[in-house]
C-alpha cells in the first residue's frame, strides 16, 4: 500500500463570479521514502496539490488515502494530529514567530503533543544541531540570515519526527549558494528515511529529487524518474 494515494482529485474555487479549476482530476501514488518534486508554472495547481496532500485543504471531488486512512473520513482532531505528527511543513516565507528564539520556535510543535518543557527544549536543541545551528539557538529570527531562518523552519518541521516533509518553494527567497546548502539538508533528511515532497518552479532545485511530477493547468503533464539519480545508484 502506498504512503500517499490520490484518485481523481479536483479542486474548484469561486472567485467573485468566476469558477477557477485549480485541479482537474489528478491521480498519483507516492511510496514511503520517495523524494518527489512537484513542478509547473504559476497557476498549474502545484501549491493547491501540496495543500491537499498536507491536509490543509479539502478536495472538491476525488479520494485521498494517507497511510491507509481515507482523509475525507477523518475527524478534525485526527486531521490536526496528522498535521502535527505525520507531516512536517516547510514554507518559502519561513513562518517563524519573531519574538521567540530559534529554540522556542522549533520547540513549539511539541507543545501540542503534550511534551514537558525541559524535554521539548532538549529535543529542539538536538534538531537545531542536525541543521547546523547549534550556535544560533537563542537568536531571534531578525538576528538570523535568510538561510539560517530556513534552517530553523526545517528543524521545526523535523522536531516531531514526521514521516513526510512537505516543502513549498523552500529556496524561493534564498540566493544560489544558500539554496544549495538548504537542498543538501533535504538530501540528508531523505537519506534518514523521510518521504520528501517539494514544490518548486526551479529546475536546478527539482534535480535534487528522484522523481519529478509536472503539472499544467490543473492536470498531470508528466511523472518521470530522475535519471541522474538512477545513474548514481
Amino acid at each position: 500500500m502506498s504512503l500517499i494515494s490520490i484518485h481523481n482529485l479536483t479542486k474548484t474555487y469561486k472567485m467573485g463570479d468566476e469558477i477557477v479549476q485549480a485541479l482537474r482530476g489528478v491521480s498519483l501514488a507516492i511510496e514511503k521514502n520517495e523524494y518527489v518534486a512537484l513542478m509547473g508554472p504559476s497557476g498549474s495547481g502545484k501549491s493547491t496539490l501540496m495543500n491537499l496532500l498536507g491536509c490543509l485543504d479539502t478536495p472538491t471531488e476525488g479520494e485521498y488515502i494517507l497511510n491507509e486512512n481515507v482523509v475525507s473520513e477523518m475527524s478534525d482532531a485526527e486531521l490536526a494530529e496528522v498535521r502535527n505528527k505525520l507531516i512536517g511543513f516547510v514554507f518559502q516565507t519561513f513562518n517563524l514567530l519573531p519574538r521567540m528564539s530559534a529554540l522556542d520556535n522549533v520547540a513549539l510543535p511539541l507543545v501540542y503533543s503534550g511534551m514537558g518543557k525541559e524535554a521539548r527544549l532538549e529535543k529542539a536543541a538536538q534538531v537545531l544541531e542536525v541543521v547546523g545551528l547549534a550556535d544560533r539557538m537563542l537568536h531571534k529570527p531578525n538576528e538570523l540570515s535568510g538561510g539560517q531562518r530556513q534552517r530553523v523552519a526545517i528543524a521545526r518541521a523535523l522536531v516531531n519526527d514526521p514521516a513526510i516533509i512537505l516543502a513549498d518553494e523552500p529556496t524561493g527567497n534564498l540566493d544560489t549558494k544558500t539554496s544549495m546548502e538548504i537542498m543538501s539538508i533535504f538530501e540528508k533528511i531523505h537519506a534518514n528515511g523521510n518521504t520528501v515532497i517539494l514544490v518548486t518552479h526551479e529546475h536546478d532545485i527539482a534535480e535534487f529529487a528522484h522523481r519529478i511530477i509536472k503539472l499544467r493547468d490543473g492536470l498531470l503533464e508528466s511523472d518521470l524518474l530522475n535519471t541522474r539519480h538512477l545513474q548514481q545508484a
